[in-house]
């Protein structure tokens, strides 16, 4: 059995992250991979009740601590019970979001030691990374002028415009680090241009060129 992809899409609030899981899950489809759909922190029924807790606005003060060791008690749930048994199948897993958001969220957001991030990272994961990242990347204030539009904020969407700018530099610098893993995309652009671009960059862990990546984008749209 061939082990599967693991590809995460990461970045700030608002840039569209729930539109273009979509649109990847059909385009990996349309090309007969099987996908498993997931996000962090969630995927486990246990991780999905971590996630109520610390997005929830009327819960306790959840100190950053507490909300890193949280993060990682998710994520090791969803990896032993989603994650790797879906890529030893064969399964491509699509994940909104996985560690790059702990850096950004908690290592810049939070200000907390990138040392003890790494530290979770290879305790809880081991050699586990994915194989592509793309990062959805606009400024701060389009996104939040999106999330505006949803109506009642989370504990993370109500945080203030320096925390998110915070978080948006540590995301940036993770695509620095890590420029063959994380595939930065313009996501402050029109849609089909964003998703023009997520193609050329996903058609290459498919082994296919961008011609014919964009004539099957074409055919999908078609239908």
């Amino acid at each position: 059995m061939i082990r599967g992809k693991f590809i995460t899409l990461e970045g700030g609030e608002g840039v569209g992250k729930t539109t273009n899981m979509a649109f990847i899950k059909e385009y990996l489809q349309q090309h007969d991979i099987a996908v498993v759909v997931t996000r962090e922190p969630g995927g486990t029924g246990l991780a999905e009740k971590i996630r109520e807790l610390l997005l929830d606005n009327d819960s306790e003060a959840v100190s950053e601590q507490a909300e890193l060791l949280m993060m990682f008690a998710a994520r090791a749930q969803h990896i032993k019970h989603v994650i790797e048994p879906a890529l030893t199948a064969g399964k491509w897993v699509l994940c909104d979001r996985f560690t790059d958001a702990t850096y950004a969220y908690q290592g810049g957001g939070r200000n907390m030691k990138i040392s003890t991030i790494t530290w979770l990272e290879n305790l809880v994961q081991g050699a586990l990374r994915p194989d592509l990242t793309l990062l959805l990347d606009a400024p701060v204030e389009t996104g939040i002028e999106r999330i505006r539009k949803r109506g009642a904020f989370d504990r993370f969407e109500s945080e203030k415009i320096s925390f998110f700018e915070n978080v948006r530099r540590a995301y940036l610098l993770q695509a620095e680090l890590y420029p063959e893993r994380i595939k930065l995309i313009k996501a402050d652009q029109p849609l089909p241009d964003v998703q023009r671009a997520i193609t050329d960059v996903v058609c290459v862990l498919l082994g296919l060129s961008t011609l014919n990546s964009s004539s099957s984008l074409r055919h999908g749209r078609d239908k």
